[in-house]
């Protein structure tokens, strides 16, 4: 899996070995990857609010995430929250 791993510091913003990602699709984090490594199956199903300023209500918004049913990998976005 390739990309920018959502949250890593920008000198090292790559996936790392032995890790699960999640990929991002849609909204204003499209494309990124979610690290969801040892994460328990309520929680991935539960879904996540991740911090952006891309979003519908800028700095201190969210984009909304829900994992794609059948797909544990990927997940989308359901909207934006201030």
């Amino acid at each position: 899996m390739r990309g920018r791993v959502y949250g890593t510091d920008h000198d090292y913003p790559g996936p790392l070995p032995n890790r699960d990602y999640a990929e991002l699709v849609g909204g204003p984090l499209d494309g990124l990857l979610l690290d969801i490594s040892g994460w328990t199956a309520d929680e991935i199903q539960t879904g996540v609010s991740l911090m952006t300023e891309l979003g519908q209500f800028g700095a201190g918004g969210r984009a909304l995430y829900d994992p794609r049913p059948g797909e544990r990998n990927r997940w989308d976005w359901s909207g934006d929250s201030p």
